[in-house]
């Protein structure tokens, strides 16, 4: 999937959280979607680029890929 073409249904921005923060707030803000619906997650703590495909998986959300802007993530997930 191109991650150039997702139009994310929410944002969620965790610029400036570190390690666990930007998973933890993904939890918390999924649980407020639709089934179907895109999240996308913005945050600057490289490790979001490995921890987020294992969230996903643990969690059974869709993790439909990574984008890196200006040492910017932006991450998009579609709920299960």
């Amino acid at each position: 999937m191109d991650v150039n073409a997702i139009k994310p249904d929410r944002i969620l921005d965790c610029v400036g959280l570190s390690c666990p923060m930007p998973i933890l707030k993904t939890g918390q803000k999924i649980k407020e979607m639709e089934i179907g619906q895109i999240l996308e997650v913005q945050a600057d703590d490289e490790g979001i680029e490995r921890d987020m495909p294992v969230w996903c998986k643990k969690t059974g959300h869709e993790y439909l890929g990574l984008k890196k802007d200006n040492g910017e993530y932006h991450v998009y997930i579609r709920k299960r």
